[in-house]
């Protein structure tokens, strides 16, 4: 269970783990979100489009066709392993499916269910991603695509901490579904589960947009450093931890109302700055073993914390 991932979070966490991501129009405000709740967030989904060539897929993908609106998913997964973000919110991508899959993906249990139900609204709890294929037994699948298809999962999972299990197929969801056909999702699962074994890539390069720029002045340049501190890992917070970014830290709990120290904050990590950080994270709505105190991704990047 999970508070859904911002626009920036999201696309954030992508391009760290190394993928090249396009903007496609308005997708940070494109949902169907007066059609029903978004979130809390319990996994990840995987299709096929049926279809063939990137611009008309993704175009089909954000805009949807008179019987089912668009966005028909979150991204779109091309055969060159680029990732084209079409909305941000609720889509329609998962429909109606079996609850007790839902309870197992929650739970991450090492086996699913049958899916031989359809009562439990998919629309809700999963980040839906469409992989272009024609999903016929025959149209291949790139191994540029695959692993795109394990590095949007993983960037997914590593931010709300979830495993491999949190990542489903739709044919495993819902009664009928046969996507994505072509690869096994066990096999899938055990790729997502090595890479989240190491760190991320880091970005692959810059983020484009499929919109012009507008007026055609010229961009001004960006900083050459960061505003904000980079997250150095949940490793970084530990016992006997001495650094600026600490004090960073703890002065911008302190102004966001979530400060348990009685001196300081200072340098050093101390159980007062794992109070006051959990205290953060239960203000951003995490819960359970999310707001255990140690730093993550997302809750870091939220904080804002100057570059020290």
């Amino acid at each position: 269970m999970a508070t859904p991932l911002t626009a920036d979070d999201l696309l954030r966490a992508l391009r760290e783990e190394g993928l090249t991501v396009h903007e496609v129009r308005d997708w940070r405000h494109h949902n169907r979100n007066t059609k029903g709740q978004w979130g809390p967030m319990h996994g990840v989904m995987i299709h096929h489009t049926v279809t063939e060539g990137t611009d008309y897929s993704v175009g089909l993908c954000y805009d949807g066709h008179p019987d089912l609106p668009g966005p028909l998913c979150h991204g779109v997964i091309d055969k060159k392993g680029e990732v084209h973000l079409v909305g941000n919110g609720r889509a329609n991508h998962a429909g109606l499916g079996d609850r007790d899959v839902l309870e197992a993906v929650i739970n991450e249990d090492a086996e699913l269910p049958p899916d031989d139900a359809a009562d439990t609204d998919g629309n809700r709890h999963f980040y839906g991603f469409e992989c272009i294929n024609l999903g016929d037994g025959e149209d291949p699948w790139p191994e540029a695509q695959k692993t795109a298809i394990a590095k949007v999962s993983a960037a997914i999972c590593r931010a709300h901490k979830w495993t491999e299990r949190s990542v489903i197929g739709h044919k495993e969801w819902q009664p009928g579904k046969v996507d994505p056909r072509g690869f096994a999702m066990d096999g899938m699962r055990e790729a997502i589960k090595r890479r989240l074994a190491d760190a991320p890539e880091g970005p692959e390069g810059p983020v484009s947009s499929e919109e012009p720029e507008g007026d055609g002045r010229p961009v001004p340049p960006k900083p050459q450093h960061p505003p904000y501190e980079p997250f150095p890992g949940s490793g970084f917070f530990h016992a006997g931890t001495h650094s600026p970014v600490i004090t960073a830290m703890g002065e911008r709990l302190v102004a966001e109302g979530c400060g348990h120290y009685e001196e300081g904050p200072g340098p050093e990590w101390t159980e007062a700055d794992r109070t006051s950080y959990a205290s953060w994270q239960r203000k951003l709505g995490f819960r359970g073993k999310d707001a255990d105190g140690v730093p993550g991704q997302v809750s870091w990047e939220r904080l804002r914390v100057p570059n020290s």
